[in-house]
């Protein structure tokens, strides 16, 4: 292993943009729900006439669920808020025919009342449900992965202390909000995700990546801590945490 200066360095300036975790192949490993979202989205897409995909990132995982889909849907469009991920995302979804609008999290999505048969969108940073029930035909469904409250817990720890959970993430209020809307939810399940670090740089990227795991994490601000990871991993292993996911189904009536 290099050293901690080195992992150090290529961590903080490996690049983040998007939500392609190809960097990590060699140096992290997070088992993935028995679900298979990806396909299940594929099966879904190919007898659906408009599909949303909400919050899509840099739009590479739809990307591969409209190649493996047996059939394109006629419409296709996604919304992002992030504007590097917004420009990644019409690079990746435009040549395919996706429509890609800039929308903030949460807010109002910009469609007509029941565009779409079919809305996802997995790991939302937030649910806006009036809105997914509003843009869903009678009829359509809505397919979701989301991460569940507590997740990556013991690497948030770690760096912060106790850590509260919260309800927000739970599958229960989430499952409640799309009641709320007037959907029916007609699947939920949950499952925690064993996830390996081999290397602090591994770490590091994922902070930067999947920034609410550690909000406000910074090299130099967490300096110590970091120093006292590599020496953790050097000694014991990888570090071990659990992701929480969790799947939502719902229709609308």
């Amino acid at each position: 292993m290099r050293s901690f200066e080195e992992l150090l360095v290529e961590g903080a300036e490996a690049p983040v943009d998007g939500w392609d975790f190809g960097w990590f192949a060699g140096r992290a490993t997070e088992q993935r729900p028995s679900w298979g979202y990806a396909r299940l989205l594929a099966e879904r897409a190919a007898t659906a006439t408009a599909v949303l995909d909400v919050q899509t990132g840099g739009g590479e995982v739809y990307a591969e669920v409209l190649a493996r889909a047996a059939r394109r849907p006629a419409t296709a469009a996604a919304t992002e808020s992030w504007p590097p991920n917004l420009a990644l995302a019409r690079r990746t979804l435009t040549p395919l025919g996706v429509t890609v609008a800039e929308a903030p999290d949460g807010a109002a999505l910009p469609f007509p009342d029941a565009s779409f048969d079919l809305v996802a969108s997995r790991h939302p940073t937030v649910t806006n449900w009036a809105e997914t029930a509003r843009v869903l035909t009678p009829g359509g469904d809505y397919l979701s992965q989301q991460i569940g409250a507590g997740s990556m817990r013991e690497l948030s720890e770690f760096f912060l202390g106790p850590v509260d959970p919260g309800t927000g993430r739970l599958p229960q209020t989430s499952a409640a909000g799309a009641e709320s809307a007037g959907l029916t939810v007609t699947e939920l399940r949950p499952q925690a995700l064993r996830t390996e670090f081999f290397d602090v740089a591994a770490v590091i990227v994922f902070l930067r990546k999947v920034i609410w795991t550690v909000p406000g994490f910074d090299v130099v601000k967490y300096h110590d801590r970091l120093v006292a990871m590599d020496a953790r991993i050097r000694a014991e292993g990888p570090f071990v945490a659990h992701s929480q996911r969790f799947l939502l189904t719902a229709r609308k009536p």
